[in-house]
């Protein structure tokens, strides 16, 4: 009996150790190549409110290097409020100013805005 629950929990922390060297975290990973993506239509769009080093410009776009916001929401999330924006009336909108839908660029497509989901994770602390 000893020897077979030892045998189990042997093969518990097999497992474990074989899920975690796997990565077996649900964090998603961005290419280098979707975070510069993001990069270059974040600083040609979102930049004119959230700064060009997105810490946030006063009166309109909140800092998004240590937004709470993007650490506690998935991507689905994020990406939704890039489609939809944020109209200054909402709740969660602290800066009485309207975030538009896509930025402000309806020509940004959902894949585009994905890759700005990607730059905003890998700046975001």
């Amino acid at each position: 009996m000893k020897n077979n629950l030892l045998t189990i929990l042997a093969i518990f922390i097999f497992a474990a150790l074989i899920l975690t060297a796997c990565g077996g975290s649900s964090e998603p990973t961005y290419s280098a190549e979707d975070v510069a993506a993001g990069g270059v239509i974040f600083a040609a769009t979102c930049s004119a409110c959230h700064g060009p080093d997105a810490k946030g410009l006063p009166n309109l776009g909140k800092d998004l290097t240590t937004s709470e916001y993007i650490r506690d929401n998935d991507d689905e999330d994020l990406l939704q409020l890039l489609i939809g924006g944020r109209p200054s009336g909402h709740e969660l909108n602290t800066t009485g100013v309207d975030m538009p839908p896509r930025g402000g660029n309806p020509s940004l497509s959902d894949d585009d805005l994905r890759t700005v989901v990607a730059y905003m994770r890998s700046i975001n602390q």
